[in-house]
């Protein structure tokens, strides 16, 4: 098969396609073939450093979309032909390649109508906006939320599906993309450059601030955001914990969760790995029903993927990019 190579950490920008065998799946694993694969900060992130638990050369690549090749022992609700869409463990080889195996609990069916590159946008960006609003923070109508990096995956599939759910949305974003953030469904965007997003926020919300936010910018973000939450209010981050102990008090109680989607891969908790494929078909379902726009900004081949990487390390890509393999 075709597969990108990363040959050692730091490689990432200067990876090339090359021939690699083709694994085969073991028990409770399947084989897909793979049509399209998504791309994310969290791949050059983790290639910068490498990780101990990688042989070289290592393969790319987190969210995957394509069709069931062959399956492994024990497999018994996927057959060779069946589409789907997953999130990849980070410890293996991913999806930057023709075939990449997946763990079978943790996929999700892909109906005809929705396209390989679509769904491809979704997991690694979808799934932790999807498991940060109904996992950890349980939001509701009638709420409102602080969204930071509004126009990135993150931050786009909560605005999406924060708003779906009848909440008021405010999120960070910079000027050039206030126009996206609030076609995605945002009521307002704060342009974090020119505008303190504390003072702002809490103008909005007539001094109160809001039910929740979600930060995945970093932890100092995260800290400063704590500002902005009303009397129980909730913090969940992704990129850096917040000082604990900012803002708590006796009169404003807080309450503070951990994003970290791919970490469920280590853990021995197979129902939390299956939900993986609970929040795929979820937002699946909100794709078959136009509640949800993949926010697409870039198709490319293989070949092209590790200059996207550079752009995203910029951190000036709106939306996601995403890459086609097999036809």
């Amino acid at each position: 098969m075709k597969a990108l190579l990363l040959q050692d950490k730091n490689q990432w920008d200067s990876m090339k396609v090359q021939e690699m065998e083709t694994p085969s799946p073991k028990k409770g694993e399947v084989l897909v073939n793979i049509h399209a694969a998504g791309l994310n900060p969290v791949d050059y992130k983790t290639a910068t450093n490498g990780n101990p638990n990688w042989e070289y050369p290592h393969i790319l690549g987190l969210d995957g979309a394509g069709v069931i090749e062959e399956v492994g022992e024990e497999v018994t609700d996927w057959k060779p032909g069946d589409r789907v869409v997953y999130h990849g463990d980070l410890m293996k080889k991913g999806t930057f390649a023709e075939y990449a195996i997946a763990q079978a609990h943790t996929i999700a069916k892909l109906p005809e109508s929705i396209s390989f590159v679509d769904a491809a946008a979704l997991p690694t960006a979808g799934y932790t906006a999807y498991q940060a609003l109904f996992r950890k923070l349980h939001i509701h109508r009638g709420q409102t939320i602080l969204i930071h990096a509004g126009a990135g995956g993150v931050g786009g599939f909560a605005i999406q599906m924060a708003k779906y759910m009848g909440l008021t949305v405010i999120t960070t974003a910079s000027r050039h993309n206030h126009d996206f953030v609030k076609k995605l469904g945002a009521d307002y965007a704060i342009d974090y450059k020119e505008e303190d997003f504390v003072e702002r926020t809490l103008e909005l919300t007539n001094g109160i601030g809001v039910h929740a936010v979600l930060d995945a910018v970093s932890g100092d973000n995260a800290t400063k955001s704590l500002e902005t939450l009303t009397f129980n209010g909730q913090i969940a981050y992704i990129a850096g914990a917040p000082d604990f102990q900012q803002g708590v008090s006796f009169a404003r109680p807080l309450s503070f969760h951990q994003i970290a989607l791919g970490g469920v891969y280590q853990s021995s908790n197979l129902a939390e790995q299956a939900d993986l494929a609970m929040m795929g078909d979820e937002m699946i379902q909100l794709l078959l029903g136009g509640h949800l726009d993949p926010m697409i900004s870039k198709t490319i081949s293989l070949e092209e993927v590790p200059q996207a990487l550079v752009e995203l390390s910029k951190r000036h890509v709106t939306g996601k990019i995403v890459a086609k393999i097999s036809e």
